[in-house]
């Protein structure tokens, strides 16, 4: 069976969303938000900005892949086997 096409068009479309995501987490506005003499429990605030948001940001990238994984093994159904001929 092939995949629903409204599902994958979702799936596209949450991809270009986490992309577009990640590069405005990593530039000037968010940057200069968290660039504070302002420490928490002894670390800088951008540090820990980049320490938390950065580990983040790939789990999401993980569980979303792993979603799609699923996704695309529950569509395809067992795969096919027998015995030879």
């Amino acid at each position: 069976m092939s995949r629903d096409p409204q599902q994958s068009t979702l799936f596209k479309q949450a991809w270009v969303i986490f992309f577009i995501l990640g590069i405005i987490m990593l530039n000037f506005p968010f940057i200069h938000i968290f660039n504070k003499d302002t420490t928490v429990l002894g670390f800088p605030l951008l540090i820990l900005y980049f320490f938390i948001g950065w580990p983040t940001s790939i789990l999401v990238v993980y569980l979303f892949t792993r979603k799609t994984d699923d996704s695309s093994k529950d569509q395809t159904g067992p795969p096919k086997g027998g015995e030879p001929e």
